[in-house]
């Protein structure tokens, strides 16, 4: 069962949760018109970073180009992504 978050209009909006199923959380409503749903957030996903979505600021860029330079000698390749 989720926690669901709800603001009292008649009480200068404080903010409370409950835990209830989807069905108890209909009826409550119903019969509390002075409560409203709040939204939660969105749900974290994920690093967005590692997802693509985003890439590491330009100085940590520099530094994994050092660090791979450093490491890339001989027959052997540095895999360090560089973005």
């Amino acid at each position: 069962m989720p926690t669901y978050r709800f603001s009292n209009t008649l009480n200068n909006g404080e903010e409370f949760e409950l835990f209830m199923s989807i069905s108890e959380m209909e009826e409550y409503l119903k019969t509390n018109p002075h409560i409203q749903p709040l939204m939660n957030g969105a749900p974290a996903i994920g690093d967005s970073i590692r997802l693509g979505l985003r890439k590491p600021d330009s100085a940590f860029r520099d530094r994994l180009k050092e660090i791979k330079k450093a490491h890339s000698k001989g027959l052997t390749r540095s895999t360090i992504n560089t973005f």
